[in-house]
């Protein structure tokens, strides 16, 4: 039972570290973040991509924001998980 529930823990991680780089990704892909699908992906990860804005200092340019966010979810699944 437990293992279940680790791997869910995992997948949704894991997902949401997915999400975070396709919204980042988005402009260069030309994604429309408006449908009822992707519509989703500013409402979940923007939380997280704002607080990391908030955080770091300004570099210039450069936003490194959701690649600290995909770091800090990977150390928070690493630490539950475990794997």
């Amino acid at each position: 039972m437990i293992s279940v529930s680790l791997s869910i823990i995992y997948c949704g991680l894991t997902l949401y570290m997915m999400a975070i780089l396709l919204r980042w990704l988005g402009p260069w892909l030309e994604l429309e973040f408006t449908g009822p699908v992707l519509g989703l992906l500013p409402k979940a990860t923007d939380p997280l991509v704002d607080f990391m804005k908030r955080v770091l200092p300004n570099m210039g340019p450069m936003d490194f924001s959701p690649i600290a966010a995909v770091m800090c979810v990977y150390i928070v699944r690493l630490i539950l998980v475990r794997q």
